[in-house]
């Protein structure tokens, strides 16, 4: 018999391989930070013991979900300004709402909410893109989660930066302090083309391929931006970066809300990852991203919920709900978006446009513990005909039980085990009444 740390049943365990596998009383062994193997409870019993077996009677177990857009520490505005436009949003709330409070003790706060809300959902990576990350990437470690963190670069000053050479060279820092680190894969990340340069975007380029690190940008969010991209350089904002030798794999682009035929060709054609952030997209009236069409010709589209001051929630359940009915409505075609497509993007394909797919996204050998464990006894999951339909279209938060990332558990019977949710809780109150009290909001 072979020992592991941890054997984790389930009444189905959804691996999330090529073949979409469903193994029904399935079974997961785990040693160290790595899957040991997965099988039917049958087998995985016959080749290994552990010094903890969970049960999994009415669970299911499946990869964590991957965030693949947001601004994690924008969980402290949240609500700060809503039901107005994205122009307004930015620059008359959100804007000086950063310059008055931002500061690496704000984010390490909010980042441990943000986390606190994140793992609660299923989701065990997420990708940002923010200021002082090195403050988001300590609490993220001390709370246990895998992330992806991008330092934002602009062309104008902010709080964390005065000078596009000073965004770089912080950005630079922090990808050297944070390269090879197990849970944080250090980021670089453009806001977008009506916010950087041609120039700085090739910069911010170069560094990326420097140092062999993702890139994360903003990209045809919305119609003022095409528009002014076209005005300035006659060229709408994927032909501009194609341009500039910025489409690569190594890019995941957030949002592509306003893309056309030969925009969407590129992207594949370069295999940039694609985060749809349904939800933000609709709340602040932005538009429909043609997913579809994405799909079709070969993009992988994932799933982000963009910051919470903009969605107003950290939850990739409800924007897998969400999008999946939004898209078969929208092109009239109830065949579109079916809920194995819509878990896969929500998982493996998640991880891949990070750059991660060899380490998390699926249940495989050799691969990161990063498992969900949800319950299946709850009123909206009864009965059982289909588990992917299910966790699709009717599981929430709440159902999660059990969260485990790199080999260690982190949510147990709904509740954070590596910090204090009160306090963090309570910390997150009185920064709202701190915000509240200097007339922010």
């Amino acid at each position: 018999m072979i020992h592991a740390d941890y054997i984790i049943n389930g009444d189905y365990v959804l691996p999330m391989d090529e073949e979409l596998t469903v193994i029904k009383n399935g079974a997961v062994a785990i040693k160290g930070t790595k899957i040991l193997d997965v099988g039917t409870s049958q087998e995985i019993f016959k080749k290994y013991t552990a010094r903890t077996i969970i049960s999994g009677e009415g669970k299911v177990v499946c990869p964590g979900l991957i965030n693949t857009h947001t601004h994690a520490a924008m969980v402290y505005f949240r609500g700060i300004a809503d039901d107005i436009p994205l122009k307004e949003w930015l620059e008359n709330h959100i804007w000086p709402a950063e310059n008055r409070w931002l500061s690496p003790e704000f984010v390490a706060d909010a980042i441990e909410l943000a986390c606190l809300e994140m793992l609660k959902g299923g989701i065990t990576t997420y990708n940002d893109m923010y200021f002082y990350e090195d403050a988001a990437g300590e609490a993220t470690k001390r709370i246990g989660m895998r992330a992806v963190l991008g330092v934002g670069i602009l062309d104008f000053p902010t709080v964390s930066a005065k000078t596009t050479d000073e965004y770089l060279h912080n950005a630079e820092q922090f990808v050297k302090n944070w390269k090879g680190d197990e849970l944080i894969t250090p980021c670089i990340a453009p806001h977008a083309v009506y916010t950087c340069s041609p120039e700085t975007l090739k910069k911010s380029k170069a560094m990326a391929e420097k140092f062999a690190v993702p890139l994360h940008i903003h990209l045809s969010e919305t119609v003022r931006e095409v528009e002014e991209t076209m005005a300035k350089y006659n060229k709408r904002p994927v032909e501009l970066l194609e341009d500039i030798g910025f489409l690569d794999e190594t890019v995941l682009a957030a949002h592509c809300t306003w893309v056309e035929g030969n925009e969407i060709d590129l992207l594949a054609k370069r295999k940039v990852g694609v985060s749809h952030c349904m939800e933000s997209n609709m709340k602040l009236a932005s538009g429909f991203a043609p997913v579809v069409m994405m799909l079709m010709a070969g993009v992988k589209v994932t799933f982000g919920t963009d910051g919470a001051a903009s969605n107003n929630d950290l939850n990739i359940l409800s924007e897998m709900a969400t999008t999946a009915k939004v898209h078969k409505a929208l092109v009239q075609d109830p065949t579109v978006l079916d809920a194995k497509k819509v878990l896969l993007m929500a998982t493996r394909w998640g991880a891949e446009v990070l750059g991660l797919g060899k380490v998390t996204g699926s249940l495989e050998k050799g691969k990161a513990a990063d498992i969900v464990m949800a319950d299946l006894k709850k009123p909206h999951l009864t009965p059982m005909y289909n588990i992917y339909s299910h966790i699709v279209y009717s599981m929430r938060p709440s159902d999660v039980e059990m969260v485990m990332v790199d080999g260690k558990i982190v949510v147990n019977e709904g509740k954070l085990m590596t910090a204090d949710e009160s306090g963090i809780l309570y910390k997150a109150e009185k920064w709202g009444e701190k915000i509240s009290s200097e007339g922010t909001v």
